[in-house]
């Protein structure tokens, strides 16, 4: 029998069912109870709903987690966490990596976006944990562990382990990091691949004047003057630009990765909501790094990009919960060409089973509204990826071995 798991008495839309999945998606959302499987879930008292996939991070940042905080980027990123970053070994990276793919996993997130480094590490326990991620060739000035032109080749050699679970994608850092030439390399490289090309772009007001001062224009203009911008970009943070650049930016096609939480703690700035979504722009979620969050929760991220966007409009109807729903699930799917972000007959299988009897979604008017506002990680019993259970009963794997490890690497002070 073909690998298949049903998943028995879940609530879906406001009603209970059965869903089966075949292979790695999903087959049938009303599946007769005596369908055979050769997996099954009794998911009384659960519903299902999608999981989630954070567009921007830095996920072995989290062995900085509460290294450095309290402090603007510049000062953040010049004199703590890159001499930090020097410093790691290879080993570090691994675990790093471990310990943030199981708080992404426990937290719902089957898919990241990276750019870090430790290419061979990442792939390693991507492939290791069962989820998603598209790990970042990391382009960053004289930075010891970023590639330059002559890696180029780990990238158009990529064979994906997983079978589909894993993308490798130049990660130029930033305009005030990386040269022309590489801005120019590592965009046409991606073109060449077929992959997204990742960059923070006009995240704080002194990278924008710093920028005008060295190219006589904007990040933004700067990128497009180049010709770098296109359908593949995904630029995270986007915080500080004007109506053209907006226009630039959709007109390009180009995907914005927002991170509430990091903008907030460092002070970064607010993400102009309603000139964005009234622009069309395609927008998704993403949590940064450990080290500027302090966690990799979407489900939190969700919560604080609504509320902000509220406050800073004045506007309790603007981003209403389906909406911030969506950027943190299919619109992040999508921006990957990944075949999945909601539950539904065909698609990739990735879901969440999440506790109705947890005491945050009691009573239950709405759910999508409990979900965004109210919920949180504990939440979560279940996450499924590609069609395998990874976590089961909100717990994973080997999770008391990998706490124990950076615990033993980093102890508490």
């Amino acid at each position: 029998m073909k690998q298949s798991l049903l998943i028995k008495n879940v609530l879906h839309e406001g009603k209970t069912t059965n869903i089966l999945i075949e292979g790695n998606r999903f087959k049938n959302l009303h599946a007769d109870e005596q369908t055979e499987a050769t997996t099954t879930i009794d998911a009384s008292g659960m519903a299902i709903l999608p999981p989630f996939y954070n567009t921007h991070t830095h996920a072995a940042m989290s062995l900085l987690r509460g290294y450095a905080d309290d402090m603007a980027l510049e000062e953040w990123l010049t004199n703590h966490i890159w001499p930090f970053e020097a410093r790691l070994a290879v080993e570090e990276l691994y675990l790093g990596m471990r310990l943030a793919i199981l708080e992404m996993i426990k937290s719902g997130t089957v898919f990241f976006n990276d750019m870090y480094f430790g290419i061979d590490e990442s792939v390693r326990v991507v492939k290791e944990m069962g989820i998603r991620a598209s790990i970042g060739a990391t382009v960053l000035g004289n930075h010891p562990r970023a590639i330059g032109e002559d890696r180029y080749h780990i990238i158009r050699e990529w064979v994906d382990p997983t079978n589909g679970r894993i993308c490798l994608t130049p990660a130029p850092h930033a305009v005030y990091t990386v040269e022309e030439k590489s801005l120019r390399s590592s965009a046409e490289l991606a073109r060449e691949t077929h992959t997204c090309w990742h960059i923070h772009l006009s995240e704080t007001r002194t990278e924008v004047e710093n920028c005008v001062k060295a190219h006589g224009m904007t990040p933004v203009r700067y990128l497009n003057s180049l010709g770098v911008l296109g359908p593949n970009v995904i630029a995270a943070h986007v915080v500080h630009v004007d109506d053209e650049e907006i226009k630039i930016l959709k007109d390009n096609g180009v995907t914005i990765a927002h991170n509430p939480c990091s903008n907030m703690k460092l002070a970064s700035g607010v993400f102009p909501y309603r000139k964005m979504m009234d622009a069309g722009i395609k927008i998704t979620l993403g949590t940064d790094g450990n080290s500027s969050n302090n966690n990799l929760d979407m489900r939190e991220s969700m919560k604080i990009a609504a509320l902000l966007a509220k406050v800073s409009t004045g506007d309790p109807a603007i981003l209403p919960a389906q909406e911030i729903l969506n950027w943190a699930t299919v619109n992040g799917a999508q921006a990957f060409g990944i075949d999945a972000g909601v539950i539904a007959e065909g698609k990739l299988a990735d879901a969440l089973l999440v506790n109705m009897d947890n005491e945050r979604m009691v009573p239950c008017h709405n759910i999508v509204s409990n979900w965004v506002y109210s919920a949180d990680s504990s939440c979560i019993d279940t996450v499924i990826c590609d069609g395998k259970i990874i976590m089961q009963g909100h717990h994973v794997d080997g999770e008391e071995e990998i706490i124990a490890e950076i615990k033993n690497k980093y102890p508490e002070r």
